[in-house]
C-alpha cells in the first residue's frame, strides 16, 4: 500500500467512526418528490431548530440513538435498495450529516436530502438531490428561510412548498417568480397540509393558474397514517 492510499484509508476509517444521533432507519416507499413510490431507505436524524405548526415528525425532535456513520451504512445496505433519503427533523443541524451524505454517494446510492431551507446547504455533495422545503407563512417559520440557498441549488434539485391555505398558495406563486425557480431546479413541489387544505382545492388552484409545478400528496399518510418507521 502506498503512502497516499494508506492515508486515504485512514481518512475513510476516521469518517466511518464519526457519529450522528439517529431517530430511525427504515425501508419504505418514497412518499413525495420526483421518486414518489420507489422503494427507499430513510435515515431520519434527530433534532430540528424549527417548530412548524403542521409538523408530523415531532417525535424526531429529541431522543434517538448515537450511531457511527459506518453502522448507518451497514444498516442501510441491509435493504438492498438504490435510493436513500436523509431526513429529519432537520438533518443539517448535525455537522456530521455532510460526511454521511458523501459516504452514501460513494457507496453508489442515489441520495436525496430533505432540508427545511433554514440552514445553509454550502458544502453538500453535488451528487445529492437537495429537496429544499421553503417555509410558507402558514408554517409559522417563513422568517427562517435562508434565501442564500437558492443560488446553491443544482438543476437536479427540487424546491417544495407546503400549502396551508390560499394565502400560502399566493405567497408560493410569488416566490416562484421572485426567486426564478422555473428552469433553475428540476421540480417545484406543492403539497397540501393534511387536514387543513383539501387536495382537490389545491389541485384546482394549480390548474386554474396553469402553474408549472408538481402537485403531490404524502403517500405514507394515505398508506400508513403517519405511523413512524413507515
Amino acid at each position: 500500500m502506498t503512502q497516499t492510499s494508506f492515508e486515504g484509508a485512514q481518512q475513510t476509517s476516521t469518517r466511518l467512526a464519526q457519529t450522528l444521533r439517529i431517530s430511525e432507519i427504515f425501508h419504505s416507499l418514497q412518499g413525495e418528490t420526483r421518486t414518489l413510490g420507489l422503494p427507499t431507505v430513510f435515515v431520519r436524524l434527530t433534532g430540528c431548530p424549527l417548530r412548524c405548526v403542521y409538523c408530523d415528525t415531532e417525535y424526531a425532535f429529541h431522543g434517538g440513538q448515537q450511531l457511527a456513520l459506518g453502522d448507518i451504512l451497514d444498516q442501510t445496505a441491509v435493504f438492498k435498495t438504490r435510493f436513500v433519503t436523509v431526513t429529519g427533523g432537520e438533518p443539517l443541524a448535525q455537522p456530521n450529516c455532510w460526511p454521511l451524505l458523501e459516504l452514501l454517494c460513494d457507496a453508489g446510492y442515489e441520495v436525496s436530502l430533505e432540508t427545511s431551507g433554514a440552514l445553509s446547504v454550502v458544502g453538500v455533495d453535488d451528487r445529492v438531490v437537495k429537496v429544499l422545503d421553503l417555509k410558507t407563512p402558514g408554517s409559522g417559520e417563513s422568517h427562517r428561510n435562508d434565501y442564500d440557498n437558492i443560488a446553491l441549488l443544482n438543476p437536479h434539485d427540487q424546491v417544495k412548498f407546503v400549502i396551508t391555505d390560499r394565502e400560502d398558495y399566493d405567497w408560493a406563486r410569488f416566490k416562484i417568480d421572485e426567486l426564478g425557480l422555473v428552469g433553475r431546479v428540476s421540480d417545484i413541489l406543492f403539497s397540501p397540509v393534511h387536514g387543513k387544505l383539501t387536495p382537490t382545492q389545491l389541485a384546482d388552484w394549480i390548474l386554474a393558474d396553469r402553474l408549472p409545478v408538481r402537485f403531490q400528496l404524502q403517500l405514507h399518510k394515505l398508506l400508513w397514517n403517519d405511523e413512524p418507521g413507515r
